[in-house]
């Protein structure tokens, strides 16, 4: 995932998605590219068509924030693919060295405070976990462990929920929209690809899926990014059926990059009784350890 080339593709598929009428411009009958062409955006951006060239050839270096804005502006980008694009430009200057994750050794595992894991724990309500942004799930109470048990039953997922979306069949029944699910999880690593481009496991994760997965290269290419922060959510359990779950995702200012998920059933709902199900399964189970993780954060 070489810088330069991530931001070309991302600024190429974003131009590719605005038709000329979305941008105020005549369509025209004669159109050999998809989206608007590279001088309609830099007259959209008041630049220069040789500097937007340069900008779409990846070249986002020392780029100004005024500018980034412009082009922000003029490709129609929303919060999240603005994000994206300005992760994009500090990694390509090296202003992100700071605010980069140190690279941790093997023998220095992430492990989760006590605290936190007994916040965790005193979630009985509803599934709880904390994942990063290659979507490993590091820690969770055991609501959320049972809740997961299909991803913890095989251990070729790595306890990972984008392996587990697309190389574990047991997913295409846990996700009942499985498509709206597996386009959350690219466009989820899509964005964590901006914020770290230099997570040698990131790109060993992608590497693999691209290779055994058709479903996620195809949604790989497409560049798409999001941010995932709450939310309705259906799922089917093998152990109480169907749930339709809210969810808040909460940023960790204690550990920037890892988010805390919480799932929760509108009250007096068939899922909540669901979930009450679920614990009652979840305490008949043997308990699967869960304080450490064996990858990096």
């Amino acid at each position: 995932m070489d810088n330069r080339e991530e931001a070309r593709e991302f600024l190429t598929s974003r131009r590719a998605k605005i038709a000329p009428a979305q941008a105020g411009l005549p369509s025209g009958s004669r159109r050999r590219v998809p989206g608007l062409r590279r001088s309609e955006v830099a007259a959209l951006a008041d630049m220069s068509v040789e500097y937007y060239a340069k900008l779409e050839r990846g070249n986002l270096a020392g780029v100004s924030p005024a500018v980034l804005e412009s082009l922000a502006r003029a490709l129609q980008l929303d919060d999240a693919e603005r994000a994206h694009l300005l992760n994009l430009a500090r990694a390509a200057d090296g202003s992100d060295t700071l605010t980069r994750p140190r690279r941790r050794t093997a023998a220095r595992q992430w492990t989760p405070h006590r605290s936190l894991q007994w916040t965790l724990d005193a979630i009985t309500a509803g599934p709880a976990f904390v994942r990063n942004g290659r979507m490993d799930i590091l820690t969770a109470n055991q609501l959320s462990r049972a809740f997961y048990s299909d991803v913890y039953a095989t251990p070729g997922n790595q306890r990972n929920l984008a392996r587990f979306t697309f190389l574990d069949p047991a997913s295409r029944r846990f996700y009942p929209d499985w498509d709206a699910f597996a386009d959350i999880t690219v466009a989820i690593v899509r964005a964590e690809a901006g914020r770290n481009p230099h997570d040698k496991d990131l790109h060993d994760l992608v590497g693999e899926l691209c290779t055994r997965s058709d479903a996620f290269r195809t949604r790989w290419g497409a560049h798409n990014v999001r941010h995932h922060g709450t939310g309705i959510k259906h799922f089917h359990h093998h152990a109480v059926g169907d749930l339709s779950l809210a969810f808040e995702g909460l940023e960790m200012a204690a550990a920037p990059g890892l988010t805390l998920t919480i799932y929760t059933a509108e009250p007096g709902s068939p899922s909540e009784e669901g979930l009450r199900l679920l614990s009652t399964w979840a305490a008949t189970r043997e308990p699967a350890p869960d304080t450490e993780r064996s990858v990096t954060s």
